[in-house]
């Protein structure tokens, strides 16, 4: 186990959702490769699937810099209250293509009751949601901090802030769950430990130099990592 990484110190759990609990970079690889495949004479001898594989491994990082900075500017609220609005006037509702990772929901049943369990997630509110009720998730968690529940949003800490002030627990006594150097700066920019996995977004790498505190190859091995009740 990494040295920095302190298990008896965990009182609360905040999962990111993308790519940590829901298979979101598979998702959008599919997605993505259905939309080249017709294009495929473009690109002789290359398989749509790794193509796509590799642009979305690429985009990330710099998507998540984009949103920072939109963040740091204000303008992602306004764009998500209107992204909101529209939804809401064409009477749509949200559409659920996410798929859940595999291990979770053992997981989420062995932690529940054992910790207070929260969301931190970047996406917007209506997407959560959508996401957590298909899958009956919303009984597991005391706490869903979206895009715009705080002022700023992650890489920002103040989600992280909110959502151990909801579960009544001490920051250093938190630990943040996720893909994404995002969700590590976050984490420990607010002085909660973090724990980075290998299933989503990120890459080994960057996370460590983001701040993880251990990495795990997916996130279904915190039953592992914390011991089973």
């Amino acid at each position: 186990m990494n040295a920095q990484f302190e298990k008896d110190r965990i009182k609360a759990i905040l999962f990111d959702i993308d790519g940590t609990l829901a298979n979101t970079d598979d998702d959008y690889i599919k997605r993505l490769s259905m939309l080249l495949a017709p294009m495929q004479f473009l690109f002789p001898g290359r398989n749509p699937l790794d193509i796509a594989r590799s642009f979305v491994t690429r985009t990330e990082t710099p998507a998540n810099a984009i949103k920072a900075w939109l963040d740091r500017l204000y303008i992602d609220e306004v764009i998500g209250a209107i992204n909101d609005g529209v939804h809401f006037l064409s009477g749509k509702n949200a559409n659920n293509q996410l798929s859940l990772m595999e291990g979770i929901r053992p997981m989420l049943k062995d932690l529940y009751g054992r910790y207070p369990l929260a969301i931190v997630t970047a996406r917007e509110q209506r997407s959560s949601m959508a996401f957590l009720r298909h899958y009956d998730l919303l009984p597991f968690f005391k706490s869903i901090v979206t895009a715009r529940t705080t002022f700023r949003s992650k890489p920002h800490p103040a989600p992280v802030y909110h959502a151990a002030q909801e579960l009544q627990v001490p920051i250093t006594q938190c630990v943040m769950v996720g893909d994404t150097t995002v969700d590590m700066r976050a984490g420990s920019a607010a002085g909660a430990q973090t724990v980075g996995v290998l299933c989503g977004f990120g890459e080994r790498e960057e996370l460590l130099q983001a701040g993880a505190d251990i990495l795990l190859e997916t996130t279904a091995e915190m039953t592992n990592l914390l011991g089973a009740a």
